[in-house]
């Protein structure tokens, strides 16, 4: 059998103090606050009472930490999925207050329907969608978790929910250590919940792509 439910959970406030945008840039760890959210996190999947039968994430450090509590409370291993990594994006290591309205980066702007400044959207929603897909067929019973990041999970409910890719990215419904859940209908994922346990008041997040 396969999994009964699909987790998207993303990872915890991470250590940014010069507030950059950190994108795939190495050494980007947990704070001491985004550990203590990614422990809410997975106390609350676990208070789901729902068995978790596989534990995926990205193989960046902030992802990797932040299935640490899901592998404690569950006892299960992460398999670590390249597909579920953030984008690729050419303002990475810069603060993006600045680097909007420097005109030599106007061009990296000028398609957001793609966009334009990184990976395209639906080439992200192709590898996450493939990722959960064996993520859900491999889980022999019980719950899947796939730990990433917020524009792969956003883009994500976008797709699903059939609504346009572009966006806004100041709008995205997608909070730190936030928990999105997905069920099948036959071949289509339907989207059956929306979860902040996290306690992120006075958070930093403005590091995501």
């Amino acid at each position: 059998m396969p999994a009964a439910r699909l987790h998207l959970v993303r990872h915890g406030e991470v250590h940014n103090p010069r507030r950059v945008l950190y994108g795939r840039l190495p050494n980007f760890r947990l704070s001491t606050a985004g550990r203590q959210m990614t422990r809410q996190a997975a106390e609350y999947v676990q208070g789901l009472a729902r068995p978790i039968g596989s534990l995926v994430c990205s193989p960046l450090q902030r992802t990797r930490e932040s299935a640490e509590p899901f592998a404690e409370l569950f006892g299960i291993e992460p398999v670590i999925d390249e597909r579920v990594i953030e984008p690729t994006n050419v303002f990475e290591g810069k603060r993006m207050s600045r680097a909007v309205v420097n005109p030599l980066n106007w061009w990296h702007l000028r398609r957001p329907s793609t966009p334009s400044w990184g990976e395209p959207y639906a080439q992200v929603v192709a590898r996450m969608e493939a990722a959960m897909r064996d993520a859900w067929d491999r889980t022999e019973s019980g719950d899947a978790v796939i730990v990433s990041h917020q524009l792969p999970i956003w883009i994500t409910h976008l797709a699903i929910a059939g609504l346009p890719l572009r966006h806004d990215p100041r709008k995205r419904r997608c909070a730190l250590s936030s928990v999105t859940s997905f069920e099948r209908d036959g071949e289509k994922w339907v989207e059956v919940g929306y979860a902040e346990p996290a306690t992120v008041a006075g958070s930093i997040d403005v590091g995501a792509v």
